[in-house]
């Protein structure tokens, strides 16, 4: 009985070191097996994902920028005088013609100074009237003075010739002729004298006048400067065009009713509207490909305006450059002043190239990985892709795919763990 019960339990013992043995080596076994088997492709939606098509042919490098459409010629409208604003007329946005008042100013100081002036040259209108009546009364007193010493002159010439011939005859002793002669040349010279006094009389009253004409045309000018300071209380747009703004005292402020305005600031921008140039804002790192003359095209989202580039502005302000595309075709129905539009600036052709459409995440010379489609569509895996030269919506190839393959554009961030997805 010992005998046999002792074999049972041998033989136990070898069963569960035969199962022991076969567990330690299997279970090591799967779990490698299972860990070296690649993960299930996921399955993708394809409406999902956005496909391009590799490409080989020419390729046009574009920039693109948003922007605005601004006036080439922008008038700028300052107060000429101070003043308070009493009305706006006029909204910006609005068509105003040259003669239009856009805002009304008051001023009741310059109102004040325009009447004195007024009265000041009455005044001296009025003066110059009284002046000319005594000048020409002392004038004509001198004048009868002159014909007084005249017919004195006359007459004692008239003597003389009578007296001449008594005393060539012995009638008339010497000394009496020559007192008589005396006399006439006397009269003689007091008559050239008075003519004299007379012709200098005559410059002396023009003098005076003259003086007092100045005199009447200053107190005018300073009228009429004071009635131009008062006509420009209303302040009119001055050019055909479209009120742009109404700009306040601080920046970024507009005209107040009540406001304060001091000479010279500017209280309206009345711009030209059928002379718009493009202004686009491009990225200051894209600036360097950028050159003047450029073909460029200009979206206002109801029509497209080819154009050039005219200027590129010298200084970066937040990131971007300002760059000035002068428009060379006709403005679509509600082109206007600060009108917003997307630019693209064309850079160079490239013939020959291998390029597809530019992915979400591709960048200029730059590798990255993109899914491509496996025939039949129903799969896509992932290849590294190098990219060379960029443009708006298409990036040159330089090694990874070939003319013909399909790739997957759209963002697969989330599939980064997949070297595999499939396509439902």
């Amino acid at each position: 009985m010992d005998v046999q019960r002792t074999d049972v339990n041998r033989r136990k013992w070898i069963r569960r070191f035969f199962v022991f043995a076969v567990l330690a080596i299997a279970i090591p076994a799967i779990t490698i097996g299972l860990a070296r088997l690649k993960p299930a492709a996921p399955l993708v939606e394809a409406s999902s994902v956005w496909p391009g098509d590799v490409q080989r042919g020419r390729m046009i490098r574009q920039e693109r920028g948003l922007g605005t459409l601004v006036a080439e010629e922008v008038l700028l409208i300052p107060a000429v005088t101070d003043g308070r604003v009493e009305k706006i007329l006029v909204r910006p946005g609005a068509t105003v013609g040259s003669g239009a008042v856009l805002v009304t100013l008051t001023n009741p100081e310059l109102e004040q100074q325009t009447l004195d002036a007024e009265y000041q040259v009455k005044m001296a209108e009025a003066q110059l009237r009284d002046l000319a009546v005594q000048l020409e009364s002392q004038t004509l007193t001198q004048k009868a003075e002159l014909a007084r010493i005249e017919s004195e002159a006359n007459l004692a010439k008239l003597r003389l010739d009578r007296d001449e011939q008594r005393f060539k005859e012995g009638l008339l002793v010497a000394l009496d002729y020559k007192i008589i002669q005396s006399t006439a040349e006397e009269s003689k010279r007091r008559a050239v004298i008075e003519r004299e006094r007379l012709k200098i009389r005559q410059d002396s009253v023009d003098a005076q006048l003259a003086v007092q004409r100045a005199q009447i045309d200053k107190y005018k000018a300073v009228y009429d400067l004071r009635k131009s300071q008062i006509d420009a209380l209303q302040v009119r747009a001055g050019v055909n065009g479209v009120l742009q703004d109404l700009p306040g005292a601080a920046p970024n402020t507009q005209l107040q009713i009540g406001q304060r305005v001091t000479a010279g600031t500017i209280l309206a921008k009345v711009a030209e509207p059928r002379k718009l140039k493009a202004e686009l804002k491009i990225a200051e790192t894209r600036i360097p490909e950028i050159r003047i003359g450029q073909f460029a095209e200009i979206d206002t989202r109801n029509g497209i305006i080819p154009g050039r580039v005219a200027r590129i502005d010298p200084a970066a302000k937040e990131g971007t450059v300002l760059v000035d595309v002068r428009l060379e075709g006709a403005l679509p129905p509600g082109a206007r002043p600060d009108l917003s539009v997307d630019g693209v600036i064309e850079i160079e052709k490239l013939d020959n190239v291998l390029f597809v459409g530019r992915p979400a995440f591709g960048q200029p010379n730059s590798t990255v990985s993109m899914f491509k489609y496996a025939p039949g569509n129903k799969e896509a895996t992932r290849v590294q892709v190098k990219f060379g030269r960029a443009s708006v919506n298409t990036i040159e190839v330089l090694e990874g795919l070939n003319a013909g393959d399909k790739v997957i554009l759209s963002d697969m961030s989330q599939w980064d763990a997949y070297d595999r997805v499939r396509l439902n």
